[in-house]
């Protein structure tokens, strides 16, 4: 796991204890949307770092090229905070649809602010703890929202050794900003 990464999770978990007097209201979907944001904005933030040109590259052929990767990236976005809702995907297979990194990039801002918006704008910690079906199991509402951050992760992590491929620094990794 990046250093970068353990750490900053750390330091916004510290800075969340010691800043706040009374806990939230919601400590579990906080935390869990605190974690969510972090990760998402890397997401984005390594989408947009990476050249137009270099959307089709492929590190070897049998898996998917970056752009790929970001449509795959806000495919689970929809797919997982649907599940979390209840509702019906309301935007399936944007990677086998969409090639532009403008596009990509756009969808998966839209994919991110869809979670945001709608399952985490109204979620509470009762409510999180509420069945929903996923993947054909009965599943607590924040478990889904879980997987979706773990799944972003992962394939933050798959961006980054594309990224690093090409001679650029994941946005993780870059230095500090004073």
């Amino acid at each position: 796991m990046n250093k970068t990464y353990v750490i900053s999770l750390l330091g916004a978990a510290m800075s969340c204890a010691l800043s706040a007097q009374e806990p939230p209201a919601n400590p579990l979907i906080s935390g869990e949307k605190g974690v969510y944001t972090y990760i998402s904005g890397a997401l984005i933030a390594a989408a947009e770092k990476m050249p137009e040109e270099d959307y089709a590259f492929k590190p070897t052929p049998e898996i998917r090229s970056f752009g790929q990767l970001v449509g795959h990236a806000a495919d689970g976005q929809y797919l997982f905070c649907s599940m979390a809702l209840g509702v019906k995907n309301p935007m399936p297979s944007i990677e086998k649809s969409t090639t532009a990194k403008a596009d990509l990039v756009q969808a998966l801002k839209d994919a991110v602010a869809y979670c945001n918006n709608k399952a985490y704008a109204g979620m509470t910690d009762a409510k999180a703890a509420e069945m929903t079906k996923m993947m054909g199991r009965d599943s607590p509402r924040l478990t889904v929202l879980s997987l979706n951050t773990a799944h972003s992760d992962e394939h933050y992590g798959n961006m980054v050794t594309y990224l690093r491929l090409k001679g650029i620094v994941p946005p993780t990794s870059e230095p500090a900003r004073k």
